[in-house]
């Protein structure tokens, strides 16, 4: 028996990386997991990759039809949700200098625009007792040099958390944040040429306690617990899974 036996969860971004490790953990908890990307193709390859237990819906969490749709989707299941991971968004290097208001405008809206009209969108689909983790980032409250925008974004997703988790108490609906250290996934090596990636990961592992990157499996395992029975009496916390990196 699974953890999440016959729940139904949302997994946005749930094409690659940290994504794509949290659908296949909540599909062998048990769940029937519903995954989004911005293309087809990669929909379906991880549709493919992940087996029975997936619904794979090409979706853009910063087009509000691309969301509609969405929801549309997930209502004709019939099972409603009880649970959502909004795990799509991103982020570019771009120092202050180098700020520009199409950069700024398009962290932002990815970031807090996405994560703000998703569960938005998917609140008449969520069930009592539901469970919503958002994602975090270390850089939150950290001085990353040219990740301003980034880390502003991230910030402003904790703070959406705590509000939101107030404000769907009545509901039964719990929301955590769950914060990845520096992990091994397209998103953080694809930030530099590929002949930079081994030592920007090099790099990133030099600040964290444990002295190495984290797997995305390992930050599946903290959402599928923060998406869980388990975690029944947390809501408005922050979970850091980052070896140590912000906490020592």
């Amino acid at each position: 028996m699974g953890t999440l036996n016959d729940k139904t969860i949302l997994v946005t971004g749930g094409t690659s990386g940290i994504g794509l490790a949290t659908a296949r953990r909540l599909i062998d908890e048990g769940a029937h997991v519903f995954v989004t990307g911005r293309t087809q193709a990669r929909v379906d390859e991880a549709a493919a990759t992940l087996g029975d237990g997936v619904t794979g819906v090409r979706s853009d969490i910063t087009v509000l039809e691309d969301l509609d749709h969405l929801v549309e989707q997930i209502a004709a299941r019939g099972n409603g949700l009880d649970g959502l991971f909004t795990n799509a968004g991103g982020g570019e290097f771009a120092t202050l200098e180098d700020e520009t208001p199409e950069h700024l405008a398009d962290t932002l809206n990815r970031n807090v625009g996405g994560t703000v009209f998703t569960v938005q969108k998917v609140l008449p689909l969520l069930n009592p007792g539901a469970s919503i983790v958002l994602a975090g980032s270390t850089a939150a409250t950290r001085g990353v040099p040219a990740f301003g925008a980034y880390a502003a974004s991230k910030a402003a997703v904790r703070s959406l958390g705590r509000t939101w988790a107030a404000e769907l108490a009545d509901r039964g609906i719990r929301v955590n944040t769950v914060v990845p250290g520096p992990t091994e996934t397209p998103g953080l090596v694809e930030l530099v040429p590929a002949d930079q990636r081994q030592a920007l990961l090099d790099e990133q592992a030099a600040d964290v306690v444990q002295k190495r990157v984290g797997a995305p499996e390992e930050i599946a395992a903290a959402v599928a617990f923060l998406l869980s029975d388990s975690s029944s009496f947390m809501t408005g916390s922050e979970v850091f899974v980052d070896g140590g990196s912000n906490q020592v």
